[in-house]
């Protein structure tokens, strides 16, 4: 797959993994979260340190091989991996399923995108949005009817890290088609977390 920045877009695979290692090591929360958070429960995710979430993806890795897919999109440019989305059935991720905020609007069976990585030398050149397009095709080339996403939310005029916006904007996944379906409240969180969806068939 290619992209309007001329990147290649091809599906995390075992011989990928150091690659997609040299990315995270940019530093931030991917160096030990390892795209974790939401394969495994909120204990076992606090209670692992950087080895063991790398141990979790190299795990879904060789597991979604078997079954003929990937659980992510790596980015490159040239040689090197400059980005990272993590994709895949809702039932890939764990803490989705237990999850209250997060609880599924309704029985509709749906593909998740849960967290984007980006370079900290290739930011602003649109490598999320080029993964969230390669993202729409692999999710419909693997049969998937509805895509599923849970941006965050920038008020206008303001600015938020880049460690905040891991899941992606609410502006990026709408200027792909998404539409807002549901927002729920974090208890105790001072803003709503939207749900948003884009229809692959019909």
């Amino acid at each position: 797959m290619t992209s309007p920045t001329n990147l290649r877009i091809v599906p995390l695979t075992p011989d990928r993994v150091t690659d997609l290692a040299d990315l995270f090591e940019q530093g931030g929360d991917p160096k030990w979260c390892w795209c974790a958070y939401y394969r495994v429960r909120s204990f076992d995710f606090s209670s692992g340190g950087k080895a063991r979430h790398r141990s979790v993806l190299e795990a879904a890795v060789e597991a979604k091989a078997g079954e003929g897919r990937a659980p992510g999109l790596v980015a490159y440019d040239g040689a090197e991996a400059v980005g990272w989305m993590s994709i895949g059935p809702r039932a890939d991720y764990d803490r989705l399923a237990h999850s209250r905020v997060l609880a599924p609007v309704d029985e509709a069976p749906v593909w998740s995108i849960v967290c984007f990585v980006v370079g900290r030398r290739s930011r602003g050149r649109g490598v999320a949005r080029a993964l969230l397009a390669a993202g729409i095709d692999y999710a419909r080339a693997h049969g998937a009817t509805t895509l599923e996403a849970y941006p965050t939310e920038i008020p206008e005029g303001q600015r938020v890290p880049s460690a905040s916006v891991y899941r992606g904007t609410v502006s990026m996944f709408e200027r792909a088609g998404f539409e807002l379906v549901a927002r729920r409240q974090t208890p105790g969180a001072a803003t709503d977390r939207p749900i948003v969806r884009l229809a692959l068939s019909g």
